[in-house]
């Protein structure tokens, strides 16, 4: 039996692509994926991804391929008060082991790898999704687009993004079911009152210091005016964050993401640190993005429907870990559907939401808290005393559990759980 699973991707989503590239080796299963844009592209510049997301990719036999394009910088990360006119003060040494190693990419090329290995006939673009409906015996998905097509399948995987088309359908059904407005609330994204000034730098192009030393970033990364090497260590990637929690929640008028003057950036960060002053007017051409997530999801799947990625687990780039869960739903998810037929289906989406939905709702939250107190937002303040070991704390997703632990469990779960109607 032949199973078809379709994926809706939204353009620039790495979760999407590495399970589509997953599932497409296993002839049980028909994938198609339908993009709406015309093409693959890319959004942003930088990605990173720790070590235990590095292991996927080893698994699917990209190495040597990402190995090519990666730039990995020492372990271990600091605490530093950098926004005062003088030399910033470091308050706490984060200590980071083996799996807190972070590896480093050009998202173009990051992406570029899944894009070449997935198989001639699986992408379908110009496919802008309306809506979908299940058979009346439940045995179908049919997919509705905005060029007047359609399309079945068994399975419809959400890797549509923050503003995913299927999880606003999946939230507004349950709302009306349950006669429960509650779950409305799942639907829209969230303005985390942040914005976000992004921009890449020529190492070339940053001046020495003083004593004729590199500048810091070219060596190590930089939080919380976030700045590391990509592309091999060529290009400098810089994010900095400007925060007002009060925000948090309101309605965010204009574009997500528009380019700014480079005046506005500086001012934002006009007294701030020599250090930072410096890398910030490297910046010609910045971008200003608004920050937003999505509230934490009781379910992550219903009647054959289930998502993925953003969809999902949208949150805010404190962590640097949203490529990297993304890619941990595709890991697991393929490795259960790997061994799926038509009657085990329920089995396996509960057993993935079972594994990956407190899992990333933990990183989802925790990526906040994060940003929270990297700008001395947090019920910490600035108690260096008690805050460094806090900010150490919101790091132990990293190696527990392993993520053998954790497909080990979505496996014995997949074979425990009864099976319902689909």
């Amino acid at each position: 039996m032949i199973l078809t699973l379709t994926l809706l991707y939204s353009g620039g989503g790495i979760g999407g692509l590495c399970l589509a590239v997953s599932l497409s080796k296993y002839s049980h299963l028909e994938t198609k994926l339908y993009e709406a844009a015309g093409q693959f592209k890319e959004i942003g510049a930088g990605v990173m991804i720790w070590a235990r997301t590095w292991h996927i990719l080893e698994s699917m036999g990209l190495a040597s391929e990402f190995s090519n394009i990666a730039h990995s910088p020492p372990t271990g990360a600091q605490g530093k008060r950098s926004d005062q006119p003088q030399e910033g003060f470091r308050f706490k040494l984060i200590d980071m082991p083996c799996p807190f190693q972070c590896i480093r990419f050009h998202r173009a090329q990051f992406l570029d790898i899944f894009v070449n290995h997935l198989p001639t006939g699986v992408a379908h673009f110009g496919k802008r999704l309306l809506s979908y409906s299940r058979d009346l015996k439940g045995s179908y998905t049919t997919l509705h687009f905005e060029d007047g097509t359609s399309a079945i399948c068994d399975i419809l995987v959400g890797a549509d993004g923050i503003k995913s088309t299927i999880r606003s359908q999946m939230f507004r059904e349950t709302a009306e079911t349950n006669q429960d407005p509650s779950f409305l609330r799942f639907i829209p994204p969230v303005w985390t009152g942040t914005m976000a000034y992004r921009g890449l730098i020529r190492a070339q192009d940053i001046p020495l210091a003083k004593d004729g030393s590199f500048h810091r970033t070219i060596d190590e990364p930089i939080m919380h005016v976030v700045s590391y090497s990509i592309s091999q260590g060529d290009i400098i990637n810089v994010v900095t964050f400007d925060s007002d929690p009060k925000k948090y929640g309101d309605s965010y008028e204009g574009e997500w993401v528009s380019e700014c003057l480079q005046e506005e950036l500086l001012e934002c960060y006009s007294g701030w640190e020599p250090e930072v002053e410096q890398l910030l007017k490297c910046i010609k051409r910045p971008t200003r993005w608004a920050i937003h997530h999505i509230l934490p999801l009781p379910f992550y799947h219903q009647d054959g429907v289930v998502l993925m990625g953003d969809a999902a687990h949208a949150m805010s780039p404190h962590q640097g870990a949203g490529a990297g869960q993304a890619i941990e739903d595709a890991y697991i998810l393929a490795n259960l559907l790997s061994k799926a037929s038509k009657n085990s289906l329920p089995r396996i989406l509960d057993a993935y939401q079972a594994v990956r939905l407190p899992a990333a709702n933990q990183v989802l939250s925790g990526s906040y808290e994060s940003g929270a107190m990297y700008e001395f937002n947090s019920e910490y303040g600035d108690n260096y005393e008690s805050l460094g070991p806090a900010i150490q704390r919101q790091w132990g997703w990293i190696d527990e559990p392993t993520l053998q632990e954790s497909l080990e469990v979505a496996i014995k779960l997949a074979d425990k759980i009864p099976s319902s109607r689909l």
